[in-house]
């Protein structure tokens, strides 16, 4: 099974790219749980919110889909990255996941889409820091990636031919 790992800072485009690629070549893609965790909430979350969700996480990505392909819509690299920025320690779930399950590929999404607004987003006006630290993460991991980048049909062939060379 190959997994590819679709990450980028927050509006980045990449439920728009996961939904986009499953319609149009029928790739099996795992959506954000995490957003919709967090937008069920009537608090603010909490490191135990957090906690639930990479448990979550943790268990879609080692399932072993019988999909040839499958995208992760937010893995545990930007769970990873969030504990360390909120909380400045990382949950051992979080690097065992990321040790035993690795992800075949990542598609990093550049941040060259309009900002779009939503409660659940915190870090808008930090999209490149964060870009640069996923990129970071990633090649600390020795995992191949393609940056994606553009807008439209051209964002989604950019991510098309790199799952192609897979």
């Amino acid at each position: 099974m190959i997994r590819v790992g679709v990450i980028g800072a927050e509006s980045s485009g990449k439920s728009t790219l996961c939904r986009e690629l499953s319609e149009l070549y029928g790739y099996l893609y795992i959506e954000e749980y995490a957003r919709t965790y967090v937008e069920a909430l009537n608090r603010p979350y909490t490191r135990d919110d957090l906690d639930a969700i990479a448990a979550h996480l943790s268990r879609q990505i080692s399932t072993d889909y019988s999909d040839k392909l499958v995208l992760f819509d937010t893995e545990m690299i930007i769970m990873k990255v969030w504990y360390e920025q909120v909380y400045g320690s990382v949950p051992p779930i979080v690097t065992r996941t990321l040790h035993d399950y690795p992800m075949t590929h990542y598609l990093l999404l550049a941040p060259d889409l309009p900002a779009q607004l939503d409660p659940v987003r915190e870090n808008l006006n930090r999209r490149e820091y964060f870009f640069a630290l996923y990129e970071q993460e990633i090649q600390a991991t020795g995992v191949p990636y393609t940056i994606i980048r553009g807008t439209g049909a051209a964002r989604t062939r950019a991510a098309k031919q790199a799952i192609d060379r897979l």
